[in-house]
């Protein structure tokens, strides 16, 4: 799935109330207040200012390379310890 396959821990674990989760890779990308982070298409960690107060938000730029290979069906999001992560989606 990823191109850094030392790094994957195809793990299920419990995160947050119902959700199950896999974790797909271990980035530890740390967050900056303000910003939306994000797996673009690419498969790649990346982040956008948020919209507030009326202003638009930023530009996307990427945060980390992962190229990570994304499987339909599941939703791919960066965790709360900054690691890439997947769920399964309901109607996919």
């Amino acid at each position: 799935m990823l191109s850094r396959s030392d790094d994957v821990a195809h793990t299920n674990y419990q995160e947050g109330s119902n959700t199950m989760a896999e974790k797909v890779a271990k980035a530890g990308v740390k967050r900056a207040e303000g910003f939306l982070y994000f797996i673009d298409k690419q498969g790649d960690v990346s982040r956008a200012k948020m919209a507030r107060g009326g202003k638009k938000g930023g530009k996307p730029e990427k945060v980390l390379k992962l190229g990570i290979k994304k499987e339909s069906g599941y939703l791919y999001y960066l965790d709360k310890k900054g690691d890439v992560s997947r769920a399964k989606m309901v109607n996919a």
